[in-house]
């Protein structure tokens, strides 16, 4: 990785965080230069302007969450197995959380539903990947008779989504992390039972 891509990363890094704890509208070029430790040229030289940054920033921002994942799931083999991991993996978010603050894309889809509208389709882009992910494991388990056949895997993926992102809300809310155990274990619980 050459000099000017280190940097870039390491811009992109920072101004995650700085997005997904403050939000893109409540973060000023000053809070970005003051997080990277570099001057307006130096953030500029590698993006546009900050809508350019934020768009990146949110792509890095999930990448990484997805690349954490990946890797959860790459030694899960079952169908049940591998949803299990994904709601493990949203649970340690809470505590050890790939980009501070939170869910990105949470985070992103409520600030940004009304204001930026760019912003919302990479959020929507990102949902769907989630989704199409859930969907992808359920139907596969369905074909390999793991999953009971009359389940809907665009219903469940819904469901489990809604739940965890709600949970992960209200335990930031309330800084308390009962609230995604709660979620996480109503849903193990589910799962392993009804499917």
């Amino acid at each position: 990785m050459s000099k000017g891509e280190e940097t870039k990363t390491k811009i992109l890094q920072q101004a995650a965080e700085l997005f997904n704890q403050q939000g893109y509208a409540g973060s000023s070029i000053s809070d970005i230069m003051r997080v990277t430790g570099l001057q307006k040229g130096g953030i500029y030289n590698h993006f546009k302007n900050k809508d350019e940054l934020a768009l990146q920033a949110f792509q890095f921002a999930v990448s990484s969450v997805s690349q954490h994942t990946k890797a959860v799931l790459r030694n899960k083999r079952h169908a049940i197995e591998r949803l299990l991991g994904i709601i493990d993996v949203f649970r340690s978010f809470v505590d050890n959380p790939p980009i501070k603050g939170g869910c990105p894309l949470l985070n992103t889809a409520v600030e940004s539903d009304d204001t930026h509208p760019a912003l919302r389709e990479l959020a929507q882009q990102a949902m769907n990947s989630w989704r199409h992910l859930i969907c992808l494991i359920i139907n596969k388990g369905i074909d390999q008779g793991e999953i009971r056949p009359d389940v809907d895997a665009d219903q469940l993926a819904t469901i489990i989504i809604a739940t965890l992102e709600g949970a992960m809300m209200m335990s930031k809310l309330y800084g308390d992390t009962i609230h995604i155990e709660r979620a996480a274990n109503h849903l193990n619980e589910y799962i392993k039972t009804h499917l």
